[in-house]
């Protein structure tokens, strides 16, 4: 026996079947799986991890090499998010030779106990002129180099005083760095964002500082290691070294 309808024939047991009205099966919460709520952390933030119930720290990945406290809420994501956006962005590329690298900030030739010093500590090496010079070089090659810019700008807007230059630089800052439409965008997390948004409402020379905290440590934690083993450094050091045997 068949039942007639729109869709043609059917057997008449479907017909007397129920139709399950259970609730659906909840999906995994948005917000925690894109991280937002979790609290970063940075010198400048509170506990990490905190407002988070025991479900979500139980859900915490293991703490990985990158991190300096003993709990992975750190700025990992945000050195994984750097990674994704320089690996898009990232393309074959020669190593550049000492001679190549372009002088960004006027600076003295550095001596080589300067160019040791860089290997000691990354606050030494950013101090430097010189070495800001040959870091942001190597933040070139890979595609990073907007991090380095970003820091720079922060620092010339702190030395700012009249009140019409820095809503001007804070308004040019957001819009090269900040914004998502910006080609130039650097890696920050919900919560700094959300503090530059705030600040936005009346522009001041620290108005990027937790943004510039941020981008300082991802440098540290991300790039520094890698520019210390690359071909730019060792170059220099070992002309500094053969050029000072010479003579």
């Amino acid at each position: 026996m068949c039942f007639r309808t729109r869709r043609g024939c059917r057997p008449p047991d479907l017909l007397n079947a129920k139709i399950y009205t259970g609730p659906i099966p909840a999906e995994r919460d948005g917000e925690l799986a894109m991280g937002v709520g979790r609290s970063e952390t940075s010198p400048l933030s509170g506990p990490a991890g905190q407002g988070l119930n025991t479900t979500q720290n139980s859900q915490r990945p293991s703490a990985c090499c990158f991190c300096w406290c003993c709990c992975c809420s750190c700025s990992c994501l945000t050195i994984r998010n750097e990674d994704e956006r320089r690996r898009r962005r990232k393309r074959t590329s020669q190593d550049n030779k000492m001679e190549t690298i372009p002088n960004y900030e006027a600076c003295t030739k550095p001596s080589a106990e300067e160019m040791q010093l860089w290997s000691q500590s990354f606050d030494k090496l950013m101090r430097n002129p010189a070495g800001r010079n040959v870091f942001r070089e190597f933040l070139r090659t890979e595609y990073s180099e907007e991090n380095m810019l970003f820091w720079l700008a922060c620092e010339d807007l702190k030395q700012e005083m009249n009140k019409k230059t820095i809503e001007e630089k804070v308004r040019t800052i957001y819009e090269d760095y900040i914004s998502i439409l910006s080609p130039k965008e650097v890696s920050l997390d919900a919560r700094v964002r959300e503090v530059i948004n705030k600040k936005m409402q009346e522009p001041a020379p620290h108005t990027f500082e937790d943004a510039q905290l941020q981008i300082y440590t991802l440098m540290h934690r991300d790039s520094y290691p890698r520019f210390l083993s690359s071909s730019i450094y060792k170059s220099l050091l070992h002309g500094n070294s053969r050029s000072s045997s010479e003579s």
